[in-house]
């Protein structure tokens, strides 16, 4: 049974760390990684710092050079968050009859704002015989999938408040850019104001696949964004915040059904949070019979999470009939702890390639 096959395209702080995953896991190889600029041509593991061992190499190149029609299982899409920015490369992908699994946050559930593009996609995977997949830890998990799930213990829901506080530290420079990192309040502003400040992806999606799921409704979403500001310098990897200047977003999301307030979206995020005795945690909290208060603290880490829901999401890709999928289509999320393997339809395989 040969192994699954993974091309991992984006090797930035997600990018890394899934392929930096994957090189521990048992029946899976990774056979190529895109990326530019300085990257092309060197040596993943040298780039990764990672021992090649006996492993073949693996040269980072052009998506063009890498990715070739049934050259992989999978590819790891790791270097947007909205789906328009991605589509091009989406496109490319399931064009050489390959499946995608990528992190761009709005691919979570794209019909929830751009209905046309995900009709787009969806017709591009059917007609290649392939499957693609937008997921992540948040959304993708804790404030919508995780969400419906609990649900699931209950007779009927009045209201749903799901609630994450987490560090921003682990993730990259797109994601400092997209929250506002380093700028100062009336920057901040100004941006929220002139639409150029992205903060949280994901409020609409998360939103609308809970209401999907559980057969609400969706009259309108609005949310807001405000700044956290630092007392003090604070530094991440990939962000910098000096005293008095943007260290996070606080953000808050509604979802309406029947013109009433019935999903609640609460998402502080910073870089550094416990330098500033902030303490981090995820909660679900549903008003209906019966109630249901879930609480996990700390947070689940956000880079870990986003990595690990990638790899762990690999089979079930695969095993998929062709077209778009999210999150609520899928078998749930499981670590992978033996063969990636044995937990593959190898007739879907078969087909495919």
């Amino acid at each position: 049974m040969k192994n699954i096959q993974v091309i991992i395209w984006g090797l930035g702080a997600m990018g890394s760390g899934m392929a930096e995953l994957l090189l521990t896991k048992k029946g899976v190889d990774i056979v190529g990684a895109v990326g530019r600029g300085e990257k092309i041509g060197k040596s993943m593991y040298d780039f990764l710092s990672v021992k090649r061992g006996s492993r073949p190499d693996v040269i980072i190149g052009s998506a063009e050079d890498v990715i070739k029609e049934k050259s992989a299982d999978v590819v790891l899409l790791c270097t947007d968050s909205f789906t328009a920015k991605a589509f091009d490369k989406i496109k490319f992908i399931l064009e050489r009859k390959v499946n995608v699994i990528t992190s761009a946050e709005e691919m979570s559930y794209p019909q929830a704002q751009n209905p046309d593009l995900a009709a787009k996609i969806d017709k591009i995977a059917k007609d290649n015989g392939v499957s693609v997949l937008g997921t992540g830890i948040n959304p993708g998990l804790i404030m919508d999938l995780l969400v419906i799930l609990m649900t699931g213990c209950c007779y009927e829901v009045e209201h749903i408040t799901a609630r994450r506080v987490n560090s921003l530290s682990p993730f990259g420079p797109a994601v400092m850019e997209e929250q506002g990192i380093g700028i100062t309040e009336s920057a901040f502003r100004d941006m929220v104001k002139k639409g150029e400040l992205a903060g949280h992806v994901g409020f609409s999606e998360s939103i609308r696949m809970i209401a999907d799921a559980i057969g609400w409704k969706v009259d309108k979403i609005t949310q807001s964004m405000e700044p956290i500001l630092t007392e003090f310098d604070r530094r991440s990897p990939y962000g910098f915040a000096a005293a008095g200047n943007v260290a996070g977003c606080a953000m808050k999301g509604q979802g309406y059904v029947d013109g009433k307030v019935k999903i609640d979206m609460d998402h502080p995020q910073q870089i550094e949070p416990e330098q500033a005795g902030v303490h981090t945690g995820d909660y679900v909290i549903i008003k209906g019979k019966p109630d249901v208060n879930l609480a996990n603290t700390p947070e689940v880490p956000g880079g870990i999470g986003t990595v690990a829901m990638c790899v762990n999401m690999i089979p079930h890709i695969i095993n998929a009939r062709p077209g778009l999928k999210t999150m609520i289509d899928l078998p749930v999320p499981r670590v992978i702890m033996g063969d990636m393997r044995e937990l593959v339809c190898e007739e879907a395989r078969v087909v495919r390639g």
